[in-house]
């Protein structure tokens, strides 16, 4: 594992979808937590944010995953911010929630904000490097998702 602050991103191929792909930002709290599959969390540290890279990638993405059966959406956050980016104290706020259709398939998620107040430099889990930036990078995993999530991030 790669711990890194850049304030650009390396030139990688982007991950093409193979289906037209919608977003669609929701009122906080409008799914109920049974409906959710995802969290993403638009984290920041020292007034950067943090991107991971997924080890079987080469694109960029907010830390992110599924809610596991039975688990509140905030506590999916958590335990994600913690597998993906070795967060270990933040706060969160629900910013919104979202629905992502590709093809006919639609699924929702949650998005949270987190101010990450510790993070360790040891990764044990699917997260090959982690990255500190100002902006987006340009490489994303999910383009038409992480793109809009992260504008809604911004304010």
């Amino acid at each position: 594992m790669r711990w890194w602050t850049y304030s650009g991103f390396p030139a990688v191929s982007e991950a093409v979808p193979k289906e037209p792909v919608h977003t669609e930002i929701l009122p906080p709290g409008s799914v109920p937590e049974p409906n959710l599959t995802y969290v993403v969390i638009a984290a920041s540290y020292n007034s950067e944010w943090i991107f991971v890279r997924h080890r079987d990638r080469t694109t960029w993405e907010l830390p992110a995953g599924h809610i596991e059966p039975g688990e509140a959406a905030v506590h999916s956050a958590v335990r994600e911010l913690f597998e993906e980016a070795g967060v270990t104290r933040s706060s969160l706020t629900h910013l919104c929630d979202y629905a992502v259709t590709v093809g006919k398939i639609k699924e929702y998620g949650r998005l949270f904000k987190a101010r990450v107040e510790e993070m360790e430099g040891l990764l044990e889990f699917e997260t090959d490097e982690i990255c500190l930036s100002g902006t987006l990078p340009r490489d994303l995993t999910y383009p038409e998702v992480q793109s809009v999530l992260f504008n809604v991030a911004l304010g």
